[in-house]
């Protein structure tokens, strides 16, 4: 896989706080950019955004630890990793987005993981932000 973009920050809750609140797919149109909702089925998300729906997979998960996310459409494959450590009294949390091409699609490779970055490596600054508005249960 091509490294899009990664990122890291810590959240000033308790780790199983952070992890619910990520794992909670209905309630990521709170923090993920453009999203206007999500819809889960197994193991399969449906997102609608910009007027579209898009599927991604869940493609790696360690409960409490990370989740992969993997979406495909055409010649292009993205792999959203969102990982969840506990660190003193918070939780650091970090993604990194991972972008392969395939057939035409590799001629534009670079400005497409150019896009992604933009769109989308402010992620889990907007996690936090949503998180921490969240009270505490500790």
């Amino acid at each position: 896989m091509a490294e899009v973009f990664a990122v890291e920050t810590t959240i000033e809750r308790p780790v199983e706080q952070v992890w619910a609140q990520l794992t909670d797919w209905p309630g990521a149109a709170r923090w993920m950019p453009g999203v206007e909702s999500v819809r889960v089925d197994g193991n399969v998300l449906t997102v609608h955004s910009r007027g579209r729906d898009r599927t991604s997979r869940i493609t790696a998960y360690e409960p409490g630890r990370s989740v992969a996310l993997t979406s495909e459409r055409g010649g292009v494959r993205a792999t959203y990793v969102y990982t969840c450590e506990a660190t003193g009294a918070g939780t650091r949390v970090s993604l990194r987005a991972d972008c392969v091409f395939s057939g035409p699609w590799k001629l534009a490779g670079a400005m497409i993981r150019g896009a992604i970055r933009r769109a989308d490596s402010g992620q889990l600054q907007s996690f936090k932000r949503v998180v921490e508005t969240v009270p505490s249960d500790t």
